[in-house]
């Protein structure tokens, strides 16, 4: 299958922060209707308190409010290492040339004149958010990671490509479940993460052409609390560390590192350790040669029976095998 683009992600959160109560309801009217998340405020001193909490995409912010004003407010917000790359807009009704300085110097991205132009704020708001985006997935912390999994992926010739594989593989059914656009992102960052902890393990052990010791073995099961070390605290990975940890428990409680049962085990860590088996079935190993698809359906099927995975996962995977998601694996015996 193709490598298709990360889906595109929900609209975003802002926060709208203005001491009039009609103007926030205006704003979030609007903003809803958009399909964004909004959280408001109604001071300078609460706005800060509630960028902490809730991590904004964007903040709207009036420039007169009590306690701390709306360039007090974007000066703190913008010193702050965590918060200086959200955007923050000003809304203001003053016109002097002198105040739109005040705000430029203050760290202001953009500017809002009263009364609002619906159309203009819609566009102002589309484009900070997107910016905001780009920003998150430009995130050093996270480009190390993502780098690290591809050097993971490279130490081993055979499982070249595996992580693209895993990510089509696990998107595409994600679709077919109907999963939120969010999740669908998860799974998709989660495809090329999910085995970075592999990074911890020696070559000696990953890399290893014969049957693993019970000691290899148990260092082998370490990979998921390493990995799941490595993504942190970053908000951009949260819904991506569940895979990470958790794709290689099973239904019935035998798998690892946690030995979780039934539900829970996170949905998303159960779709990638089904598109993982099946990977790992269909293509050669050091240990075995590639099976066919129809070989690696069957293996699903009786880890089902095992009580390993979920029925209507697996066969939802298995119907999409006669359609585009598994184009380019071949069927034949080898």
């Amino acid at each position: 299958m193709r490598l298709t683009p990360s889906p595109v992600l929900p609209p975003g959160k802002v926060l709208v922060v203005d001491d009039v109560s009609a103007n926030v309801e205006l704003l979030r009217t609007l903003l809803t209707r958009e399909g964004y998340s909004v959280v408001t405020a109604a001071d300078g001193v609460e706005a800060l308190c509630r960028v902490e909490e809730e991590h904004p995409d964007l903040v709207l912010m009036d420039v007169r409010m009590p306690k701390l004003n709306g360039y007090e407010v974007c000066d703190r917000l913008k010193q702050n290492r965590t918060t200086r790359l959200i955007p923050v807009v000003l809304i203001t009704a003053l016109a002097e040339r002198g105040d739109k300085i005040q705000g430029i110097n203050a760290g202001a991205d953009d500017f809002l004149t009263k009364p609002l132009d619906v159309h203009e704020l819609k566009a102002r708001v589309r484009s900070l958010v997107r910016l905001k985006r780009y920003t998150d997935d430009l995130d050093s912390a996270e480009s190390v990671i993502f780098s690290l999994a591809l050097v993971i992926e490279a130490r081993d010739a055979y499982t070249d490509g595996h992580c693209q594989r895993l990510a089509n593989y696990a998107t595409t059914l994600g679709a077919a479940l109907k999963l939120p656009e969010d999740q669908i992102a998860a799974l998709y960052r989660g495809g090329y993460l999910h085995d970075v902890g592999k990074i911890g393990i020696p070559d000696a052990v990953l890399l290893k052409n014969e049957r693993l010791t019970p000691l290899e073995y148990e260092l082998i099961k370490q990979h998921p609390i390493i990995g799941d070390r490595l993504c942190g605290e970053m908000r951009s990975l949260r819904q991506v560390r569940p895979i990470v940890r958790h794709h290689h428990e099973l239904l019935d409680g035998s798998g690892y590192p946690d030995g979780l049962r039934g539900d829970e085990i996170p949905l998303l860590a159960q779709i990638m350790g089904i598109v993982d088996v099946f990977d790992a079935i269909t293509t050669t190993r050091p240990y075995k040669p590639a099976a066919t698809v129809e070989r690696a359906f069957d293996e699903l099927r009786g880890e089902v029976k095992r009580g390993w995975r979920r029925s209507d996962l697996v066969e939802t995977f298995i119907a999409l095998g006669s359609q585009t998601l598994l184009s380019g694996v071949s069927t034949e015996s080898v």
